[in-house]
């Protein structure tokens, strides 16, 4: 969701600021309004002005994230996206990463995010070889950064999946509980004659978790009014949706 009025206006500034969105993973309300608050003083404190807060709860390992891409949809030339880690903006293989930063790059906008190197304004005011290689040297720190996220996931990715195995081996392994109230949520909005973006926007989760969701509400309602000769699987809505 963008989030308004948790920036001051240029005018409270003595000096003109650079503006920029801020983009937040998120969880828990409470402590998400803490850390983005902390994020905005920061960002304050390092010369940008917030001008827009876009917040959801997608994984950084997908690239159907609706609030990320309408962020780079809304980027005006000039603006600095602010990120709180490199994974929050991105868990993806380093390839659709890369796309990814092209996207905001192709917008006039730049990425910046705490613990990577900054060389962006360097690079503006060189010219020759000099910029050509301070630009350079800011693109393989961004790849590094990236491919350090990537690796990250994955290593956690397989912890948990070995974490599966053994518990699976020993019995205790139930499975993942569905977060009921998203769910509910995704079937209220899509109910209501929102479309499959619009739910997905306005619940915080991805374009194909809101079809799976709907798919299997359709199934359970089909199978309650039909009876038997209804399908008994959600996957086969999912060709309609």
């Amino acid at each position: 969701m963008r989030v308004y009025g948790q920036a001051q206006a240029l005018t409270d500034f003595p000096v003109p600021l650079i503006p920029g969105p801020l983009y937040l993973r998120v969880s828990t309300e409470d402590q998400d309004l803490q850390r983005q608050e902390a994020i905005i003083g920061h960002a304050r404190a390092s010369g940008y002005y917030v001008a827009a807060v876009y917040r959801e709860k997608a994984s950084g390992a997908r690239s159907d994230r609706p609030e990320l891409l309408r962020m780079i949809e809304d980027l005006q030339p000039g603006e600095v996206v602010i990120a709180e880690k490199i994974d929050r903006i991105s868990r993806l293989p380093l390839v659709e990463a890369e796309r990814l930063v092209d996207a905001i790059k192709a917008k006039g906008a730049r990425l910046a995010v705490p613990g990577i190197v900054d060389l962006s304004e360097l690079a503006e005011a060189s010219s020759g070889v000099a910029k050509v290689v301070l630009q350079g040297v800011q693109d393989m720190l961004l790849r590094v950064a990236l491919q350090i996220a990537r690796d990250d996931f994955e290593d956690r990715r397989e912890r948990q999946r070995q974490g599966i195995d053994l518990a699976k081996s020993a019995g205790r392994y139930r499975g993942r509980k569905p977060n009921a109230k998203v769910h509910e949520q995704i079937i209220a909005l899509k109910g209501g004659g929102c479309s499959i973006a619009e739910t997905a926007r306005l619940a915080g989760v991805s374009v194909s978790q809101v079809k799976r969701v709907w798919a299997q509400n359709q199934a359970k309602v089909k199978i309650e009014y039909l009876g038997e000769g209804a399908p008994k699987t959600a996957s086969e809505y999912m060709g309609d949706y």
